[in-house]
């Protein structure tokens, strides 16, 4: 994807992509944790989409944003509907568009009839879970615009980490409280972390199964607990080493000390 020089006259949510764009790829290294913890979150997603099927898959990339995933999946020969609320983006994601085939279908997805956009592969929904007021509901809706065989491939802030002061979904009597702030960008607009077993019961609602659940991104790969002075130190290898290390230890203590989680879900096979 090609690296576009920053332009004043952009709209504000296209200045605050191109910020995140020269963290997450184009090498910053003003937030090394923001840059690290993205890069883990960028190939384990990937490799999701890869597993889940292959190229020419149709792949619908929902609040796709600055498009990374949906110019990474169309390189790779993936048939991909990049979507977002906002149409602003488009024109950006078209500018870091160098081959491969996208569709840009900006807005509501869910307004649109199915049989206008049809069905896909694989839908791939990267931090959007946490701020829907109703996560069954979301991943229903996901369920529905996928072929017989497709998967769901999401990834969302881990709701076990022990950084996390959300309540946790269940203990919320009545959710519906939330839906005039959901869908809000960024960290602001989390309503609720989902933590695995939550995870599981909304699948479960949904007609879904986790085929595959991946904890990642350690505080040390994140820049918590003031490490963040310390990255700029630390040669990458022992960061990477030091993930690695981590997601190797049981699940238990996982999900207390990493703060993102990444699933595959499918379709629960007929009773």
């Amino acid at each position: 994807m090609k690296r576009i020089p920053f332009d004043t006259s952009w709209p504000e949510s296209v200045k605050l992509s191109h910020s995140y764009d020269e963290l997450e790829f184009w090498g910053s290294r003003s937030d090394l944790g923001y840059t690290y913890s993205y890069e883990n979150r960028f190939k384990i997603t990937i490799d999701l989409v890869k597993r889940a099927a292959t190229p020419p898959a149709r792949i619908l990339d929902l609040a796709a944003a600055q498009g990374n995933f949906s110019l990474a999946l169309a390189e790779l020969g993936y048939d991909v509907v990049w979507n977002d609320l906002r149409a602003e983006l488009v024109t950006y994601v078209r500018q870091k568009h160098e081959f491969g085939s996208i569709e840009y279908l900006p807005g509501n997805i869910f307004d649109l009839p199915v049989e206008e956009i049809g069905l896909f592969d694989v839908v791939l929904a990267t931090e959007i879970i946490e701020h829907v007021a109703h996560p069954d509901d979301f991943l229903r809706k996901l369920s529905s615009l996928l072929k017989d065989s497709g998967k769901i491939v999401l990834t969302t802030p881990n709701g076990a980490y022990f950084r996390n002061f959300l309540p946790r979904f269940s203990d919320c009597p009545d959710p519906s409280i939330f839906e005039s702030v959901q869908f809000q960008p960024n960290a602001d607009g989390h309503i609720f972390l989902p933590y695995a077993d939550e995870l599981e019961v909304w699948a479960h609602k949904a007609g879904l199964e986790i085929e595959q659940l991946t904890i990642f991104n350690n505080f040390l790969s994140k820049g918590h607990v003031k490490t963040g002075k310390l990255l700029p130190l630390l040669p990458k290898w022992l960061v990477v080493a030091n993930e690695k290390l981590t997601q190797a230890a049981p699940m238990a203590i996982q999900s207390r000390i990493s703060a993102s989680l990444a699933a595959s879900l499918r379709r629960s096979p007929p009773r």
